[in-house]
C-alpha cells in the first residue's frame, strides 16, 4: 500500500515535463532527470573494459602472487625485452667500450657519447648517495666537477680509483694514503697547531694571524711539505690534498683546519670493480671525466 502511495505521489513537472521522484520537501519537488546516454553509455563500456582487462591481463592479486591473464603478459618481461633489444642495438659500442682502454674511449666521439650516456645512469645508481645528484659533493665528499683532484684527474686515473677504491683495502691498488694525527698522537703541541692552521690559510689566500702564520710556516716545511707540497700545492701520488686553493674536503676554516690537523678524518670508498665490471667503471670514469674537472681530451692527445 505505501508503494503506491508513492507511486501515486509521483506527478510531471509542469515546466520541464519531468516527472518527479514522489519525494518532497517543504513543498519543493525533486525531479527524477534520467541520467545522460552519453554518460551512461561510457560508464557501461568502463565495466566492460575493466571485465575484458582482468581476463588479457594481470589483474587480481592473490596470496603469494596475481593473476596472470590469458595474453601471459607482464610488465617485467616486456622491460626485459625492450632492454635486450637496446643492448643488441648497441653491441658494437658495448663491445668497444669492453676492448678498449679508458682513453681510447675518450678518444673515440661515438664511444665517448654512449659512455658518457651509460655511465650518467650508473653514477645515479651508485655515487649519488655521496657525491651529490649533480656530482657537487659534501663535506668529506669530494666535488667531481672541479679540478682538484686527490688521485689524479685523468681518464685513467679516476678508473684505477673507481675500480680498487680509497682506503677500501682490497688488491696492492687500492688508494691508501693516511694522514699523521699530529694533535692526538702528540706529534705537535696544541700552539703549534694553531699557528699551522693559520698558515694553511695563509696558503689558500685566505686571512690570517701574520704573527701565527710567520710561527707556522716553520712547522709547516718540517712536518707537512713532505706530502701537500712546499708552496701546498698538494700530491697526487699520496693522495695528499692541495692546501693552495680555496677548496676544502672538511672545510676551511681555522677550526675546521686546526680539528683536521689534530685528528684528522680519512674518507672511504668503495671498490666498484667487482660490483660492477670493467665496462660500467669504463663508462663511469668516462661519465665523471666529462664533468669538467681533470685533463681535457684535447690535453689528453697533445701529451701523446
Amino acid at each position: 500500500m505505501a508503494d503506491n502511495d508513492k507511486a501515486h505521489d509521483k506527478q510531471v513537472d509542469e515546466v520541464t515535463g519531468t516527472e518527479t521522484t514522489g519525494h518532497s520537501w517543504d513543498g519543493i519537488k525533486e525531479l527524477d532527470t534520467p541520467l545522460p546516454r552519453w554518460w551512461l553509455t561510457i560508464f557501461y563500456g568502463t565495466i566492460v573494459f575493466a571485465i575484458v582487462y582482468t581476463i588479457l591481463y594481470p589483474a587480481w592479486p592473490l596470496v603469494n602472487s596475481a593473476t596472470g591473464g590469458v595474453l601471459g603478459w607482464n610488465s617485467r618481461t616486456a622491460i626485459q625485452e625492450a632492454m635486450a633489444e637496446r643492448e643488441a642495438q648497441n653491441a658494437d659500442l658495448i663491445e668497444g667500450i669492453k676492448t678498449s682502454s679508458v682513453s681510447k674511449v675518450v678518444a673515440d666521439d661515438s664511444l665517448r657519447q654512449y659512455a658518457i650516456a651509460a655511465g650518467r645512469a650508473a653514477f645515479k645508481v651508485n655515487c649519488v648517495q655521496c657525491h651529490g645528484s649533480g656530482a657537487e659533493g659534501g663535506p668529506g665528499y669530494p666535488n667531481l666537477n672541479d679540478d682538484d683532484w686527490l688521485w689524479g684527474g685523468t681518464p685513467e686515473a679516476i678508473e684505477t680509483t673507481l675500480m680498487h677504491g680509497i682506503r677500501y683495502v682490497q688488491d696492492d691498488e687500492t688508494r691508501i694514503s693516511e694522514m699523521p694525527a699530529f694533535g692526538r698522537d702528540g706529534i705537535l703541541e696544541r700552539a703549534q697547531i694553531q699557528d699551522v692552521a693559520w698558515y694553511v690559510r695563509k696558503l689558500s689566500g685566505q686571512s690570517a694571524e701574520a704573527d701565527a702564520a710567520a710561527r707556522g710556516e716553520a712547522i709547516y716545511a718540517d712536518n707537512c711539505a713532505a706530502c701537500h707540497g712546499e708552496n701546498g700545492e698538494g700530491l697526487q701520488d699520496l693522495g695528499a690534498p692541495a692546501l693552495n686553493d680555496a677548496i676544502w674536503l672538511y672545510g676551511g676554516t681555522h677550526a675546521d683546519i686546526v680539528a683536521q690537523v689534530t685528528a684528522p678524518r680519512h674518507g672511504v670508498m668503495p671498490a666498484w670493480g667487482d660490483r660492477l665490471g670493467e665496462t660500467t667503471v669504463k663508462e663511469l670514469a668516462v661519465y665523471v671525466h666529462s664533468l669538467g674537472g681533470g685533463v681535457s681530451a684535447d690535453e689528453m692527445a697533445a701529451a701523446q
